[in-house]
């Protein structure tokens, strides 16, 4: 007998009945960052009703309907809600759910793509689109293909027909497939039009994964490989964490190249580089440990994000430039393929190595930052990026009429500096309105829990 959605996911269940989208909502005297282009819309107007975004008008001559909700937007910017298109979403059993989907709310993210699915994904998708639950929108994958779920091309085949079947929105590739199994997958996914993304196996490359359609290629997987000189061959080596033990012996002139080829083939990359950064950066791994986010994880998770970063440190530890140099190729690779028009989507894998949900997108943001995009590229990875990507008709991703009201409310200007996106004042969800103090209430329970956790 199939279980009800409120038992299967009860606290989310009462979260979304206590936040019942309104009749309509009217952001007054507001700045809109419509992400359409790189400007601002002062003094604006926006009704939202029914979930969608009615209409954005001048605040003179724009009338808030009678019995409207009304926020005042004044020295406000209104921005569609951000997505996190590498996270990894607990089964419900898990005792997780609630905590990082309520993350990611309280920051914002009103869409995550979740990379690591299972059947219970399927429900709960379907539960959060018909506002049963709160929680951002979600793509999900299906269970993961790698070395272990597929020992042969008929069994990859098979899997791609049942993934397809049960209505997955996509397939996870890991490490470890063979190439003639990565060929099966691809064929069999194209054939049957449906998407699949993730790494890029080591008997595979990146350029074959570019030829074979791959939808987006996650954490810039391969590509250190492909900045190596030809008379280095790099199969069936230790490159390490994402290739770092290579960067000394990458050509940086091998980056506009193979930038190029990934825009000429339409694919899409999610660097995440904030997973990268936070594993191997010489920043002292206790620190991280007491960085703000970490009080609302609990004390054995964070535990085991130290002692996964010291571990993965033990690598390179007698050879301190390596990392800085890693990084700084990486750096290059992310402005490169933004240049040359390959698209970038926003991601995290938050929860990850002191990547937690939510707060972990506005670092991701900073680093994008740091690598040389402007706020305004930064900030579309995340939004009107991520409607690209996921399908033409994607009803989000910027702030005009008739698209859903997934939004974000700030305390000061994106633009100026990507680290305002921190200054939440609301969110809205489809039309789900919830202020600071509601977020904050949000955010109490797990921060009190991750306290006693520590005790």
């Amino acid at each position: 007998m199939r279980k009800s959605l409120v038992l299967l996911f009860p606290i989310l269940a009462v979260l979304a009945a206590g936040h019942v989208a309104a009749e309509s909502t009217a952001f007054v005297n507001v700045s809109v960052v419509p992400m359409t282009s790189n400007k601002v819309l002062q003094g604006k107007t926006v009704i939202v009703a029914g979930g969608v975004i009615e209409t954005i008008g001048d605040v003179a001559d724009t009338a808030v309907p009678e019995g409207a909700r009304v926020i005042d937007g004044t020295d406000r910017y209104l921005l569609p809600g951000l997505s996190e298109m590498h996270g990894h979403i607990p089964g419900a059993s898990s005792g997780e759910l609630d905590r990082v989907l309520a993350l990611y709310v309280a920051n914002g993210i009103t869409t995550v793509r979740g990379m690591l699915g299972q059947p219970e994904h399927l429900a709960l998708r379907g539960a959060i689109a018909d506002g049963t639950v709160l929680g951002p929108r979600l793509y999900t994958s299906g269970p993961s293909f790698n070395g272990r779920s597929v020992d042969s091309v008929d069994a990859a085949v098979r899997m791609v027909g049942e993934q397809h079947a049960a209505g997955y929105d996509f397939l996870k590739i890991h490490p470890g497939l063979s190439r003639a199994e990565f060929d099966a997958i691809a064929d069999t996914a194209t054939r049957l039009q449906i998407p699949f993304a993730g790494h890029v196996p080591e008997d595979v490359g990146v350029d074959a994964a570019l030829a074979a359609g791959i939808a987006s290629i996650d954490h810039l997987d391969g590509y250190m490989e492909t900045l190596l000189p030809a008379n280095i061959d790099p199969s069936g080596g230790f490159g390490g964490f994402f290739g770092v033990l290579l960067a000394d012996a990458a050509d940086a002139s091998r980056i506009e190249p193979i930038a190029q080829a990934t825009a000429t083939a339409g694919v899409w990359l999610v660097p995440t580089e904030s997973l990268f950064e936070h594993a191997l950066s010489p920043v002292d791994a206790e620190s991280m440990t007491r960085w703000p986010e970490m009080q609302y994880m609990p004390a054995a998770t964070v535990e085991q994000w130290r002692a996964a970063k010291e571990n993965l440190r033990r690598d390179v530890a007698e050879k301190p430039g390596l990392v800085t140099r890693a990084i700084e190729l990486r750096h290059q690779l992310i402005l490169a393929l933004h240049k040359a028009g390959a698209g970038l989507l926003l991601g995290a894998d938050s929860p990850q190595i002191f990547n937690v949900p939510g707060f972990a997108i506005h670092r991701e943001l900073e680093y994008l930052v740091d690598a040389g995009l402007t706020p305004y590229a930064a900030l579309q990875t995340g939004t009107a990026n991520p409607a690209g990507f996921l399908a033409a008709t994607a009803r989000f991703g910027t702030v005009q009429p008739g698209l859903d009201a997934d939004l974000l409310l700030l305390d000061a200007n994106p633009l100026d500096d990507i680290s305002n996106t921190r200054r939440i004042h609301g969110v809205m969800l489809r039309g789900r309105w919830l202020d600071r103090r509601e977020l904050d209430r949000l955010l109490e329970q797990f921060r009190r829990e991750g306290l006693l956790s520590r005790r």
